[in-house]
């Protein structure tokens, strides 16, 4: 039922009334977090309201809530509206659901007969949006009030600013096609526009290798609003007679040559050792022997990632023998301005201790060479290519710094120096993270700036951001920090181009095993003020 409230309300004091006896000792208030609201998903969150109740009120319930989105860009891009009633405040479930799903209105009353005894009772409104919803628009909500058996309406005190939820895609959830877990995803962009996405598929469990674990990919021509049926790129099988969960492939990245067309995709790959992992102790060995040493796999398409070669062992070509370790970096690689193609990478050391650097090539894959270490202790790393040729590598720390690694090399990873903000600038909750440079056009001039994604936290994987430096990654203005999802989540992002206007990240948020967003040029440029 929709209804104008201003055509009904009187207000008298903290509450408006218009018969019965006033319940006492009622607190009313609604309060919002940042997060994305996900098509696919069944509901997200818009806003929580908390009804407290001190005093008991024989036979008083909720018969109403009021709300209004005048905030929502296009009512189109939702297909319902719930109440859920879940007596905690930071849980949205589906304990008990307050009638149907209503029909999007700029103003929607639910109505229920729910019981207020004393304490604390927790409505969320969550929203559903269409297929069709664009990724760029937002959606809004206020809690305008609650309506009691009584008949007395109750005005709730806003306890947080306006949050215009952005929307995304649920690109992959938890049991999708079966699968337990999908995690490590990295991005990247063909040279015909296609968005390509790469993650794990954790089939039977959510923890890292030793598992059933193989490589997958979802392609998107649309710019990110669909996105194809997952395809499995690397998958060990039984290899040599043992079981899928002792056979798996994690921690894809993924390089596109955007001279050629062609897609390099690499994972690590575990042959044995149940219950080991290849950071940690014996997990990894050195030298080259399958079943001590984890091998360095991939594959490679030369039809825009439609079909892939069978996995390519890699190992004794790329890894010295002496190290525990040699792996990709869960992230995308690069195309310099000369073709030169990199990938970031990592690894274990000859004393075992773990590190980050590069591997490039400069014939198009054909052969590839693996540069010295640079920062140590850190391993998941990214790299750009900066205005002068160089390349800054973006590391995560194995230490508890707070802050993240940031080095820089003029010689593709022969020698090293630290930057000015290494160790220094951003934030480090000890997760991957994604730092991208988008090259653009704006009134027939060419600008650049960086993109870094990560948790920006110290003490977990929650405030999903994206920041923008416009200095080559000297600073990075608060004005351009974009909170995505304050929710805590995996934490892993990857950051790539849509197009010359648009650029897309996938990361591992609240609401989704792996979320899709788009971002604006005019925004990024604009600031997070004016978003």
């Amino acid at each position: 039922m929709h209804v104008r409230l201003a055509a009904c309300l009187v207000v008298l004091g903290s509450g408006v009334s218009f018969g019965g006896e006033p319940a006492k000792g009622l607190t009313v208030t609604w309060s919002q977090r940042v997060v994305p609201l996900l098509i696919r998903n069944d509901q997200d969150p818009l806003l929580r309201v908390t009804v407290d109740v001190a005093e008991k009120n024989p036979g008083l319930r909720l018969a109403g809530v009021f709300f209004e989105l005048s905030g929502a860009d296009d009512l189109g891009d939702i297909d319902s509206l719930s109440v859920f009633a879940t007596g905690a405040e930071e849980s949205f479930g589906t304990s008990i659901r307050l009638g149907n799903p209503a029909r999007p209105a700029r103003e929607v009353q639910f109505g229920t007969t729910y019981e207020l005894r004393p304490g604390k009772h927790v409505f969320w409104l969550g929203c559903r949006l269409r297929a069709t919803a664009d990724l760029l628009h937002r959606v809004d909500a206020t809690c305008r009030a609650v309506q009691l058996s009584t008949g007395e309406l109750l005005i709730p005190k806003d306890l947080t600013p306006a949050v215009r939820k952005r929307t995304g895609v649920a690109l992959r959830r938890h049991y999708d096609d079966g699968i337990h877990t999908y995690r490590i995803p990295a991005l990247a962009t063909t040279p015909k526009g296609t968005l390509l996405c790469v993650y794990d598929m954790r089939r039977r469990k959510s923890r890292d290798l030793q598992e059933d674990i193989d490589i997958g990919l979802s392609r998107s021509t649309d710019g990110g609003r669909t996105w194809e049926p997952p395809r499995v790129i690397m998958d060990m099988g039984e290899y040599g007679g043992l079981p899928e969960e002792q056979n798996g492939c994690s921690d894809p990245g993924i390089v596109v040559d955007q001279n050629t067309g062609e897609i390099f995709c690499a994972a690590v790959w575990m042959w044995g050792k149940p219950g080991k992992h290849q950071w940690s102790g014996d997990g990894s060995d050195p030298g080259f022997e399958i079943g001590k040493a984890a091998q360095f796999l991939m594959v490679r398409s030369t039809d825009d990632g439609f079909s892939w070669t069978p996995p390519e062992n890699m190992t004794r070509k790329l890894k010295k023998a002496e190290w525990w370790l040699f792996a990709p970096a869960p992230t995308q690689g690069i195309t310099l301005r000369d073709g030169t193609l990199v990938l970031p990478s990592d690894g274990r050391d000859a004393k075992g201790e773990s590190f980050a650097n590069i591997m490039y090539s400069r014939d198009h894959g054909k052969t590839w060479t693996v540069s010295n270490p640079g920062y140590s202790p850190g391993n998941e790393c990214q790299a750009v290519e900066l205005s002068d040729g160089s390349l800054m590598l973006n590391i995560r720390t194995r230490t508890r710094t707070g802050y993240r690694g940031v080095y820089v090399t003029r010689d593709l990873g022969e020698t090293w120096r630290s930057h000015a903000t290494h160790l220094d600038t951003l934030m480090e909750p000890r997760c991957s993270a994604s730092l991208y440079r988008f090259d653009y056009e704006k009134d027939g001039a060419a600008g650049s700036m960086l993109l870094f994604a990560n948790p920006q936290a110290k003490d977990g994987r929650h405030h999903h951001t994206l920041q923008v430096s416009f200095d080559e990654g000297k600073t990075w203005p608060k004005s351009h920090r974009f909170l995505l999802d304050e929710g805590r989540g995996r934490g892993y992002p990857s950051i790539s181009r849509v197009d010359g206007g648009h650029v897309g990240i996938v990361y591992e948020g609240s609401r989704a095993d792996v979320t899709f967003q788009k971002l604006s040029l005019e925004e990024l440029l604009q600031g997070a003020s004016g978003g």
